[in-house]
């Protein structure tokens, strides 16, 4: 069709493609209401009705002139028919040489005398043509088939204009019709694969949610116990004190434990069965001997928002336990306009620990940036200040 908007300097501005067929559901009829097809059936049905009086009306027939035009009519009835299969096919030969029957049959008619049937059968081929065919194709033949119509005609006037005009109009306003359904139900598909994909999609993250979590929590307790267990089995062939043994198998189990405890509430988050976020850093606060102040408005928080500010401060607050211990702490969770933001600061460390951790959740604070960065959030890490003695953290995420 011919574009609408003003082409600029050096498009190429496109052109009807007079050799590509209508759409596949334009042809198949998809998606045509069920009240449709019964008026376009009982509108079949009437014009065939008028198309055999009028052929009777014109009392040419006689004798065995009857069964030719039964013969001829279901001649014509097959044709259109297979007419209907071809062009969905978009077998194009085909489809001309079926439409020619129809062509051939009406020459037939007007030979034997029938001007009413040859009429009815080349305005039937014409509409077709143009309707189902390739549009270059489709109005050379409805040229052919007009053409017969207007020679055969005894009287050239503007009623014979007229018809021919009108049988082209019809087929071409048939076209439009089907094309524009074609359209909106290819529209229809495109919106439902894009929901499919969505959906999709969604689960997808939704999976790598659950990978991550499970990750997250399983990676560090099963990796710390390895330490642990692969410590107690060197000092076992070594032969070191039963003690330092036990030591060492007593921090695997705690740390298999605590694993566990992480576990579940991981997949409390996923439910969305955690407990909000401010209850748990009061807990951890209160656990740890820090000092929490909360400002905003209290609010629920998403599951994931929730989610990483809980990794965020065990993540702090273990690296505390392990690199500060004794110090100081202060935490600070903000409820912000369309966000929060957590702040873990430690008063600087009065000595050093030997040794993998014995508790805590330490997943890295790399991972925690990572896990940030995914709900559009920031994460920092580093000196509390130039004045100042100690590690800060700070994260921001949307909530």
């Amino acid at each position: 069709m011919a574009e609408t908007d003003a082409p600029v300097e050096g498009q190429h501005v496109p052109t009807e493609n007079w050799s590509e067929w209508p759409a596949r559901e334009a042809l198949a009829k998809v998606g045509v209401p069920r009240r449709r097809q019964v008026i376009a059936w009982v509108t079949r049905i009437v014009l065939i009705g008028a198309f055999l009086w009028g052929v009777l009306r014109e009392d040419t027939i006689r004798g065995w002139g009857y069964a030719a035009v039964t013969a001829g009519f279901l001649i014509c009835v097959a044709a259109v028919w297979r007419c209907y299969h071809s062009t969905l096919a978009r077998r194009l030969w085909t489809s001309l040489g079926l439409l020619g029957v129809l062509a051939v049959v009406g020459a037939a008619a007007e030979l034997g005398g029938s001007h009413a049937a040859s009429t009815g059968l080349w305005c039937l081929c014409a509409a077709l043509a143009v309707e189902r065919l390739p549009l270059g194709y489709g109005l050379a033949a409805a040229g052919v088939c007009m053409g017969a119509y207007v020679l055969a005609s005894e009287n050239r006037s503007l009623a014979t204009a007229g018809t021919v005009a009108g049988v082209l109009l019809i087929g071409y306003a048939l076209r439009l019709d089907e094309e524009a359904r074609g359209a909106g139900f290819r529209l229809l598909a495109q919106e439902r694969a894009a929901r499919q994909a969505e959906a999709e999609s969604a689960a997808l993250a939704e999976r790598a949610r659950i990978a991550r979590e499970i990750h997250d929590v399983l990676a560090h307790s099963l990796s710390a116990q390895l330490v642990h267990l692969e410590a107690a089995r060197l000092l076992i062939e070594s032969g070191a004190e039963r003690q330092r043994v036990l030591e060492r198998v007593s921090a695997a189990r705690g740390m298999a434990r605590e694993g566990l405890a992480e576990t579940r509430q991981a997949l409390s988050a996923l439910r969305g069965e955690l407990t909000q976020a401010e209850d748990f850093l009061r807990e951890a606060a209160a656990s740890e001997g820090a000092r929490l102040e909360v400002t905003g408005e209290p609010r629920r928080l998403p599951a994931e928002a929730g989610l990483a500010v809980r990794r965020v401060a065990q993540e702090a607050l273990t690296n505390v336990r392990k690199h500060a211990p004794g110090a100081r702490v202060e935490m600070g969770f903000a409820y912000l306009d369309g966000e929060v933001e957590l702040c873990v600061r430690d008063g600087g460390g009065h000595g050093i620990v030997g040794g993998p951790a014995v508790s805590g959740a330490g997943y890295g604070l790399l991972g925690m940036r990572e896990r940030a960065e995914l709900l559009g959030g920031t994460l920092e890490a580093g000196p509390a200040g130039p004045d100042q003695e100690g590690f800060m953290v700070r994260l921001r995420v949307p909530a």
